[in-house]
């Protein structure tokens, strides 16, 4: 995934808003965390959240994920 389309942006910026946990794929792998913010750093985005149990910080690129769902 390279891009996040119009409805996925819509549901992250909900989530950061809200404090809603959000789950992001990529390698095959689930990282389920609180996003912050979405920033740019260089000419990609990425989304700083924090591990919702440990409230570790933790950075996930956009462009390195293959999925992003908010879990309701």
């Amino acid at each position: 995934m390279t891009q996040l389309t119009v409805a996925q942006y819509d549901a992250l910026e909900r989530a950061i808003r809200d404090g809603s946990r959000i789950v992001v794929r990529r390698r095959g792998t689930e990282y389920t965390v609180i996003p912050e913010r979405l920033v740019v750093r260089g000419n990609r985005e990425v989304i700083e959240a924090r591990h919702p149990t440990t409230g570790d910080p933790f950075e996930l690129w956009v462009d390195e994920a293959d999925g992003l769902e908010v879990v309701l």
